[in-house]
């Protein structure tokens, strides 16, 4: 095991022990626990685990964590607070909710993202906290329904009621509104000449036929209750829960790991706006050039911590006390000082 290794392993030990400490409470010590869905409560619980041991090596990589502290110290700043109010809301509806930077690249795929991600997560936010006990149902003789969260009794409704159906389907809209996503998803893997020549299956395809088999299943329990009087449950059951248990076990090391990525997006976005305005020292100009044609760079700060983050990996490009820093140079300017070099090591001759 690494230096790199030790926290990370830690940190998802300790998460896994609070999950299951707030299963336990949730649950009123276990008596609202429902036992038949203990494999999608274990799955939840070693996806965590997991997903907080790779999260933790991913901040702590010298790139990552530097960024990844600049941008919660930005956003604990009540200076940048004040300054840029709107900011964190704003990149929450462009880059999480709404996803708008995928809408620029095309309105299928944008369309696809959108049903996909609400799908999954809206499935996520009611099946966890009826996995865990959290929330429950029970019935009122004649006719109605309590629902209970934490132990607390939340009113009652009748059973044939459109609030009542809509309660007890909810989980169907979201499989439908997933398998309208899949279906935009698949569409262009299987005639985009471009995915078609880069697309891995167990990278690219196996992911979207998981929660496709995850949707379908779901939905064939409540065939299976409405239509079906009931025959094949126990079967569509087991399979259902192998498919969930499945993708949650794949949700740390594969490609759905970047939903739990993506946020830290708006820590990106805010370090490099104030980055841009503000500089990191007071004698310094927040905007830095480029030494040899005075081209505006990003800015001083992220130039500084991208040499940081170069020296802290062992790469360094210092081109001597004449010609300064590769990073002080703009993109144009370092494909010119290539050209030269080259152009010196061939001796001066053009070949």
């Amino acid at each position: 095991m690494t230096r790199r290794q030790a926290p990370a392993l830690s940190l998802a030990l300790v998460a896994a022990l609070v999950l299951m400490a707030l299963i336990y409470a949730g649950s009123r010590g276990l008596r609202d626990f429902d036992s038949a869905l203990i494999g999608y409560a274990v799955g939840t619980v070693f996806a965590l685990s997991g997903v907080v041991y790779r999260y933790t090596l991913w901040v702590s990589r010298p790139p990552t964590g530097r960024y990844f502290r600049a941008g919660w110290r930005d956003f604990l700043s009540l200076r940048n607070f004040r300054r840029y109010t709107l900011l964190i809301p704003k990149a929450w509806w462009t880059d999480i909710l709404a996803q708008t930077f995928i809408l620029r690249r095309g309105l299928t795929r944008w369309l696809g993202h959108m049903a996909v991600f609400w799908g999954v997560v809206l499935s996520c936010a009611i099946t966890f906290p009826l996995t865990f006990g959290w929330i429950r149902f029970t019935y009122t003789h004649p006719d109605r329904y309590e629902p209970w969260v934490f132990g607390v009794r939340l009113g009652s409704f009748p059973l044939e009621t459109v609030l009542a159906w809509v309660t007890f389907h909810a989980l169907d809209f979201t499989a439908i509104l997933l398998l309208a996503g899949l279906a935009l998803m698949l569409w262009r893997r299987t005639t985009d000449a471009g995915l078609l020549a880069i697309q891995r299956f167990g990278f690219d395809l196996f992911p979207l036929v998981l929660l496709f088999a995850i949707a379908v299943t779901g939905l064939a329990l409540t065939g299976s209750s409405l239509w079906w009087e009931g025959r094949y449950y126990g079967f569509i059951s087991l399979t259902h829960q192998v498919t969930v248990v499945g993708w949650l076990l794949l949700l740390p090391f594969g490609k759905f790991f970047h939903i739990v990525e993506r946020p830290a997006t708006i820590g990106i976005t805010l370090y490099q706006t104030v980055s841009q305005d503000i500089p990191q020292h007071a004698d310094e100009q927040a905007t830095a050039a480029c030494i040899r044609c005075s081209t505006p760079l990003p800015s001083a700060r992220f130039v500084a911590d991208l040499r940081a983050t170069l020296g802290d990996l062992g790469q360094r490009y210092d081109l001597g006390s004449d010609h300064g820093v590769l990073q002080q140079y703009c993109p144009a300017c370092k494909r010119a000082l290539r050209g030269q070099a080259y152009y010196q090591l061939a001796g001066k001759r053009f070949v």
